[in-house]
This record gives C-alpha cells, structure tokens and sequence, in this order.
C-alpha cells in the first residue's frame, strides 16, 4: 500500500511518507531514490539531496543509498504542538538536469504524554445552601497528543455527595463540571477529598490525577449567575491598546453586600492571558493591553469569575472567546532555493534556471500570493507546488543581442491594499559559437600591377565574428579550391603577365567548436607593364626540334630587351614588286598597347629593293629585281612594341638573288627537308631556298634519274609545292590572331600548331606558345 502511495504520489509530482514520532535515529522512512525511479548509483552521480524548509526536519537523505533516514529523535508535540496532521514539507534537489520534488512527511502521534492537570490540588468552597444539582466549573486536564490519544475521559473517586458532568458543545468546547448530589452539612462533613481522573484514548491509555479539596460554606447561599455562559467576541490584530472588547454581565439574587459582585479572571487563566488583557471589576469591562497578532495566536480563550462580597463569597463562571481576525500586515516572502548561472546561450526551451519559494504569514486572500517575472524576457515563472515556482526560459536566448538580465521576482498578496516584495536576479548568458564570421562584402574588387615585391599587400580584408573570445576569434586563409582557373602567381610572390584576372575565396574561419566560416571572393586585375621585349618565333617550315628551342630563345630576348638571329632567303630575278621574300615573326608576352607590334626595316634604309609590313613582318620586294640589285642583301629588322618604354628585338635576314629554276628546285628542297636549325627569325617565302647543299643534292639525283625524271620532278615541285607547313609539339599553347591594325586576343589549348597562308599577304592565322622560363 504504501508502495502505490508513493507512486501515485510521485505522478503528482509529491512523495508522502509517514513516520511514528520518537523513531530512533537511523529508521528508514522510506527509499526515496527507488520511489522517484532512479538506478542503483544514479542518486549519488546526480547529487541527490535534501532541502529542508520551515522547521527543523530532523531527517537526512543517504548519498549511497539514497534513503531517507530519521537523524534524531521526532517530537511530534515538539515539531507541531497541536496541529494535525503533523506535516513536514521538504524539497529534493536532483541535478543534470536540475528538477525538483516534493516530500511531505507526516509524523504521525503515539501516546507518549499523559494528561496534566494544571495543579495536584484544587480547592473548592461550596456553600452549606448549595442545592442538588449545583455544577462546580472544574478545570480540565491537557494532553500533549492528538488525536485518539488527546481525546479525555474523566472519572471521580466515588461519593455519595458528588458526581462529574463532562459536556462537548457544538464547537468542541469541553467543560467539565462538579455536580452535587446531595445537599451538604458542613457540621457533618464540613471538608470532602476527591480524586478526579483523566484518562486518554490511547491504547495503553494513560491517567493524570487531581485532587480536590472540597470545603463547605456556611451562609450565602446564591452565587452571581452570567447571563450567558459564554461569550464570542472578535477583534482585528493589531488593533489599538486599550481597545473595549467585550462588557460582562452578572446578577446575584441575595441581596446587601451577597449580590454586590466583583468581576476577575479565573484562577484558571494562564500568564499570557493576564499579559494580553485586562478587566475592570466593578463594570466587567474586558479591555486590550497587548498587541493582538493573529500569526502568533489566532484565538485566546478568557476565563472569567463573578463573585459575590458576601462570607463566604460565591461565585459564577463564564468563559470569553476571543477571536482575532486576520489583516493584511505580512508582505510576501521569496527566497531562492537554487540559481543556475550562467545561462547557456543555447539552452533549450523550459529549462529550469532557478527554483523559488514564496510565502506569506497571513491568511485567506491576504495569505494568497501572485508572483511574476519583471520587465518582460524569456523568462516565466512556473508553479511547481504550493509556494514553490521555477524560473523557467521560455524563450530563445541570443546572447550578441542580451548578454545579460536584470531581473525582479515580484510577489504581491490579495490583501486591500495589497503588499508586495521582490527579489533581484542576475542571469549572465554564456556565449556559444552560433556566428559565424562576416565580410561586409561578398566580393572584394583588387586592382596590381605585376612584378609587384613578394610579400606586399594587395588589400585589407576583415570580418566580424559577433561572438565572444574564443568564439569570435577569427583566423583567415586561401580557401583550397575557391580560385578560379588560369590564376597565378609566381614563386616569388609577384603577379606575371600570363594572368590578367585571378579569383580566389578569403575564408574567414573562428576559433570555436566546432568552428564556423564565412567566404569573400576576390576579383584581382593584374595591370600590365611593358616588362617583356618582343620575342622572334622560328619560321613556319622549321622541325620541331628548332620549335622546341623557340620558347628558350624567345625568353632570352625578353631577358635581354632585345633579339638578333640571322635567316637566309631567296628570291627569283625578276621578281615583280609586292612579291613576299619572307615574313618575320614575333610575339610579345604584354598586353594590350605592350604588346602591339610594329617591324620597321633598319637597313638598308628605305631605297633598297626589299621593304618590311609595319604590322603584318612580310618582307617583299619594293620594285622588280633586276641584276643591277647585287646577289645578296642583308636586311636588318627591328621589332618594337607600344609600351613607354618601347621594347624592341632585332632580326637579320640575308636575302639572295638566284634564277628563278634555282629558286623553284630551293623551294621544293626546303620543303621536304628536315634539318634541325637553331636560329631564331624568319618564315620562308615561297621563292626561297634551303642550303647550297641541298641543290646539289637535287642535281645529282636529276642526273642519275635522267632527263625525264628530272623533268617530272620539276613539273611536279612547280605544281604541287606544299602551300604551308604544319608544325605540332607537345605542350600548352597560346593562339594569337594579328592583323594589319594590330588587334589580337590569345587562350590556353592541350596542343600547337602553325598555318602559314601564301596568298594572304595583309593578314594570316598563326598559333605559338609563349613559354616563359619559371621566375627566379
């Protein structure tokens, strides 16, 4: 049963155990870690512990077993004097995460008290005139206990003269009386001893016993008689001294000086009672002379005597009932039971930040309290159990936006008017990694110029982590894979002209955890400088290896500033004008205006029979070429860029004159021969002619061939010539289209090749690979 109590307790969010007062320390009274469910050992791990509130508990919670144990000896009348039931309220703390129970333990009553008597003797004067049937107000015997074992009966030693009247009203007033029996002789008993006996309704019951000495009264023979027997009066706590509370009255129907009548209080009144209040008596007027606090005692019970002046003097007996009515004097309480700080920036919806307890001393509507959470935050109060709130979050925290709250408790009671108090919290916010790093752009626009010094700065990025310490630290790097393709740089840190536009990804990246990042692109323009002279590309009809030794020529004249190299070609007398002898290659690894070029013939100057095309490098004949020309010319070809300052190369052609057969059997020689040359300069015409060498060659294999061959050899050079030479190579390449006015664009391909066209002497298509040696 007791096992089901408790669970059924616990779905209410209450655990309620009893024990017998004056267990002995160290009893059980109850397994408080089995009943709110938790594991073997888990008590201990999320420190179980006990929180005593109001009176002293005088019970302990084991760690190990998590038991609740009685630490020292229960009192029930002690802990609760007459209150029942007898219940203590305790709150057990359990933690990760925090929540919070209930105990009520009620320490239930065993007869350990007898009932008392005031006094061992009570003396009594009845008069001699006294009638059967005269009740005598006896005073009662009290019993620590409650309950059953509170509950008094009474018994009277036998006597023929009296007998005992035990009478419970409606309001549970007890009043217990002397009743004679039997008219009385004072000659012939004038003294009777009684032994009057309270006995409990405990089981063993116990007894107290009371002597009364009885004397018998001769002469007056009417006792004063109240007009009621008693009286209920009320009265508001904290009224004024001297307040009237209420105003006796009593007759006696002797008459002279039996029936004048004095007023007092009882021999029975206790000490506080005279302290509290006084009576005048002659008028039996009750007046306040104490301060009435209805939380210290809310009724107090007034027994009062009417007594006559006659010999003996006779007296009648009332009782007043005072009770002392509540105002609103208390203001509320708040306490807090446990404060959880800092609060976690992430902490989830309803976690409990602190537990409270509110109280009020008074009663009804001025003992209920209204509690609340002010100003206006994520925070809320929730009511746990009577008294009991939690301070719960209700909503989400962001920490860069409050760091943290001042906040008030406030309690107000239902009192008119109303009191109020409050109680100040604190509640930092810790932060959490939640932001991430932010540039105020998301794209950085960055204008170099190349050959810049390694380690100069291009720009200035930052970015704002809102953060706190560690959280809002932020590191920077070049987030691997964010750069857009054709960027580069050289090894030693400056921008080359091969890359006019680089893009990248900046990540910004905190030092929380796990670390968050944010990214910016960078759009850096390499501005170009006219750092590199025209390099001379090897003529179109040269083999690969010649090819292959290109690029390193072409680098040393960028190095340099300036090329030379010598080419033979060959031209027919008789040549008309404008016929092309030969075309002078060249490239620039600038761009724009740096790299437009212009050939210029230094010499001979401009009178000779050959002139150069300024943009296009074809070298063709002036006017007809007549025998008055010489056999040989030797043409010196300056390259020069647009840049400021100009770069330039230089190219030596030697041209010479031969017959027009000598010039058809040459250029069908150069066409099908592979030679490996290591000049740079100039492409062929379709008139020249190889080496002297290779015409000899031609010769004798006309002569062995015959005159026939030789003329089929000769008809078939004149009509099926190759008309251009392809030249590939492995390796990236760059494709370059010029024109008469100079505008040219260029792109990276996985292969190279070279077209020459005869028949387009203002323009043509050429594709080469400008490889630059790496930087130092």
């Amino acid at each position: 049963v007791l096992v089901l109590q408790a669970a059924w307790a616990l779905a209410g969010g209450q655990v309620r155990y009893s024990v017998p007062e004056e267990a002995k320390a160290g009893t059980v009274v109850g397994r408080l870690a089995h009943d709110l469910g938790l594991e073997a050992g888990e008590a201990e791990a999320r420190r179980l512990r006990l929180v005593a509130q109001g009176r002293r508990a005088s019970v302990e919670l084991s760690a190990a077993s998590g038991a609740l144990l009685v630490s020292e000896r229960l009192d029930r009348e002690q802990l609760c004097g007459k209150s029942a039931p007898c219940a203590l309220r305790l709150e057990v703390l359990l933690e990760r995460p925090l929540r919070v129970f209930h105990v009520q333990l009620e320490v239930t009553d065993i007869n350990d008290n007898a009932p008392v008597f005031r006094v061992d003797e009570e003396a009594l004067n009845i008069a001699e005139s006294s009638l059967p049937g005269s009740r005598f107000p006896l005073e009662g015997a009290s019993d620590a206990d409650i309950g059953a074992n509170a509950q008094l009966s009474y018994t009277l030693s036998p006597s023929e003269y009296f007998s005992l009247d035990h009478q419970v009203n409606n309001d549970q007033i007890v009043s217990l009386g002397l009743i004679l029996t039997k008219a009385l002789d004072r000659e012939t008993i004038p003294v009777h001893r009684l032994v009057l006996t309270a006995t409990d309704g405990g089981r063993p019951s116990l007894t107290g016993t009371m002597e009364l000495l009885i004397s018998v009264l001769d002469a007056n023979d009417n006792a004063p008689q109240f007009n009621q027997s008693v009286y209920k009066v009320k009265s508001l706590e904290g009224s004024e001294l001297g307040t009237l509370l209420v105003t006796l009255s009593a007759t006696d129907p002797d008459e002279g000086i039996n029936s004048d009548i004095i007023y007092l209080f009882s021999r029975h009144v206790n000490t506080k009672v005279k302290e509290m209040f006084t009576i005048d008596e002659n008028k039996g007027e009750i007046r306040l002379q104490g301060k009435l606090d209805y939380e210290e005692t809310n009724s107090y019970e007034i027994p009062v005597e009417a007594r006559d002046k006659g010999s003996p003097p006779l007296s009648g007996h009332c009782k007043v009932v005072l009770e002392v009515l509540d105002v609103n004097d208390n203001a509320p309480e708040v306490w807090v039971t446990s404060l959880s700080v800092p609060v976690s920036e992430d902490a989830s919806l309803g976690t409990v930040v602190a537990l409270l307890s509110v109280s009020d001393r008074d009663s009804g509507e001025n003992g209920r309290v209204r509690c609340w959470v002010w100003p206006a935050s994520p925070f809320a109060l929730e009511a746990t159990f009577a008294g009991s709130y939690s301070l719960v979050l209700r909503e989400a925290l962001d920490r860069e936006r409050v760091s943290e709250y001042e906040l008030e408790v406030r309690a107000e009671d239902g009192g008119a008017p109303a009191l109020r108090a409050s109680r100040g919290l604190r509640l930092p916010v810790s932060d959490v990694n939640d932001n991430a790093p932010a540039f105020a752009q998301a794209v950085y626009t960055v204008l170099a110029r190349e050959n810049n010094a390694a380690g100069a700065e291009l720009a200035r990025l930052w970015a704002r982590d809102p953060d706190e310490a560690a959280n809002g630290r932020v590191s920077y790097s070049l987030w691997e894979g964010g750069g857009a393709a054709g960027s580069s740089g050289s090894a030693g840190g400056g921008w080359r002209a091969a890359s006019s536009y680089v893009s990248f990804e900046v990540r910004a990246v905190d030092a929380g955890e796990p670390p968050l990042s944010g990214n910016a692109t960078v759009q850096l323009f390499v501005l170009d400088e006219n750092d590199n002279a025209p390099a001379l590309l090897p003529p179109a009809g040269s083999p690969p290896e010649a090819a292959a030794l290109a690029p390193d020529a072409s680098a040393a004249a960028a190095a340099s500033g300036s090329g030379s190299g010598t080419q033979w070609a060959w031209a027919a007398w008789g040549a008309p004008a404008g016929q092309v002898v030969a075309k002078v290659r060249a490239v620039d690894a600038d761009s724009g205006y740096n790299a437009w070029l212009r050939y210029e013939l230094c010499e001979p100057r401009p009178k000779g029979p050959f002139r150069v095309g300024l943009y296009s490098g074809e070298v063709s004949t002036a006017r007809a070429l007549d025998e008055a020309d010489g056999p040989r010319h030797t043409l010196l070809i300056v390259v020069r860029d647009h840049g400021e300052p100009a770069r330039s190369a230089t190219a030596t052609l030697s041209v010479s004159l031969v017959e027009a057969a000598e010039a058809a059997l040459a250029a069908a020689a150069g066409s099908s021969a592979v030679s490996s040359r290591s000049a740079v300069g100039v492409e062929l015409g379709p008139g020249a002619a190889s080496a002297a060498t290779n015409v000899w060659l031609v010769v004798a294999i006309c002569a062995v061939s015959s005159l026939f061959l030789l003329a089929v050899v000769l008809y078939g050079a004149s009509r099926w010539a190759p008309r251009a030479a392809v030249l590939s190579g492995p390796g990236p390449t760059t494709l370059v289209c010029a024109s008469e006015v100079g505008s040219w664009s260029y792109s990276q391909r996985h292969s190279r090749s070279l077209c020459v066209a005869d028949g387009a002497p203002k323009s043509d298509l050429m594709v080469f690979s400008p490889n630059f040696p790496p930087p130092p």
